[in-house]
């Protein structure tokens, strides 16, 4: 596989990872994101056709990944076997994503937070998990536009203009600055992009 030159903040693949891509005739990173965008549309017209509603559960976390990537990585879909930073250590992934599941299932039930707040932390969450070996953010952006749109009925985030968000520039800069707020407790920010 070719060295692709990955944006701030994306999480670089090991030797091991690298090697699972299964298109062989991918030879730029340019190449690579139309593949893995390509793949992810396929997924948002599964959703859009299926329009899941038991989505707090590891089987269809580990899915929604597969959808996303499955066409591109042969590990789409299977936890991450490497520690990355950010990211939990990897033998506490699946312990880390039922914590998150499960305070998220409370969260709702509750029902005291705004639907915003709760799809925040959620994505928030989710992203440090790093459950994926690569497209952890853009797989927890979909959670979290899956958690707003069919649990909540409420419109998914625009995420600053996601399009703009896997490339360099001020909109992924404004975005990873309001992760690493998150890291600390404040999610002003990342809320506020989140609808920007």
């Amino acid at each position: 596989m070719p060295d692709f030159k990955f944006s701030e903040g994306a999480t670089p693949l090991d030797t091991d990872e690298a090697a699972g891509l299964l298109l062989s005739h991918i030879t730029t990173r340019g190449e690579l994101d139309r593949w893995e965008q390509d793949n992810i549309i396929r997924a948002h017209l599964w959703l859009d056709k299926t329009k899941p509603k038991d989505i707090l559960n590891e089987q269809f976390i580990r899915e929604l990944h597969r959808r996303m990537f499955g066409d591109v990585w042969r590990w789409a879909g299977s936890f991450r076997k490497s520690d990355k930073n950010p990211g939990v250590e990897w033998q506490q992934i699946s312990v880390s994503l039922r914590n998150l599941l499960d305070d998220a299932r409370f969260w709702i039930h509750l029902g005291k937070d705004p639907i915003d707040d709760i799809a925040v932390r959620f994505h928030h969450r989710l992203v440090y998990i790093h459950s994926f070996s690569n497209g952890n953010g853009r797989h927890a952006r979909l959670m979290a536009d899956v958690l707003l749109e069919n649990i909540f009925g409420c419109e998914r985030f625009t995420w600053g203009n996601v399009n703009q968000l896997s490339k360099s520039g001020e909109t992924r800069t404004r975005y990873i600055a309001a992760l690493r707020e998150a890291d600390n407790g404040s999610y002003e920010s990342l809320l506020a992009f989140a609808r920007s």
